[in-house]
């Protein structure tokens, strides 16, 4: 292997939740390192969409379409079904929203872990073996800060962001004295399309500016930041990217932060 690697050409990656955010540009990053890189959203509409503003973005990107919700028995065995081998995962699908823990009902929790969690132990469980056949392979969790620092007011969400990590150390040991690695990513705050309405939200009820609330972020949510503002998907893809090169043959089994610094503990 030469050093500093990235070359990904001959490879075929699946990233999922890949139309909007995080997803979306570490498809865009991939794809500019040679892979070719399925899309995978909820819908077709939303696939296709992706796959036109992406190839706008890497003029030369290989993209091919895996629609199909994730959150379901059913969405996981369409996208396989479209995808039967793959020889990068990356399970960045997931959904969050604050909620007091005395009013997140059952469904709720339900729902978080069958998005957040399922769906990559559906793919990894199909995708990992016939990567240990080729002897070659990767597999990222897009887990987040949260999985270690808890917040107190998305408790559901931490919870499943914790368990990613679980899953990933779990599968990581299947790959010893192999070519394939499982890690964790876990960004911090990042302002992705999505962020622009919910932030309006919270502010609202709030009373305050959604200006205001971003500044709060880092002041009275996240107030050991080191970075002081919102990471940018591509700073997140960047390192997403690297875990799925070559160049990342020896990091295995790891969970690697990108969180601006939030979580003070040196490991």
């Amino acid at each position: 292997m030469k050093a500093f690697d990235m070359d990904l050409s001959g490879r075929t990656a699946l990233v999922t939740g890949s139309t909007r955010g995080i997803g979306y540009a570490t498809a865009a990053g991939l794809a500019a390192m040679g892979a070719r890189v399925l899309v995978n959203g909820r819908t077709e509409e939303t696939v296709h969409h992706a796959i036109g503003e992406l190839r706008v973005r890497v003029p030369d990107g290989d993209f091919g379409s895996a629609p199909g919700d994730l959150g379901t028995v059913a969405g996981c065995e369409d996208v396989i079904a479209m995808a039967p081998d793959v020889d990068i995962l990356v399970n960045n699908t997931g959904i969050y929203e604050p909620k007091p823990f005395e009013d997140t009902p059952d469904d709720d929790w339900q729902r978080m872990f069958d998005v957040n969690v399922m769906s990559g132990v559906r793919l990894t469980r199909h995708y990992l073996p016939k990567m240990l056949d080729k002897d070659w392979g990767r597999v990222v969790f897009v887990s987040s800060e949260s999985a270690i620092f808890i917040p107190a007011d998305m408790i559901h969400y931490g919870f499943s962001k914790a368990a990613q990590l679980a899953i990933a150390r779990g599968c990581a040991e299947l790959t010893k004295g192999t070519r394939v690695t499982v890690n964790s990513v876990l960004p911090g705050p990042t302002w992705v399309e999505a962020q622009v309405e919910r932030v309006a939200a919270r502010a609202e009820t709030m009373g305050i500016s959604a200006e205001e609330f971003k500044r709060r972020t880092f002041t009275e949510r996240r107030p050991t930041s080191l970075l002081q503002r919102y990471a940018e998907p591509d700073e997140v893809a960047s390192l997403i990217c690297y875990t799925c090169s070559p160049a990342a043959a020896a990091t295995n089994g790891a969970a690697l932060r990108c969180d601006g610094g939030i979580v003070r503990t040196p490991f």
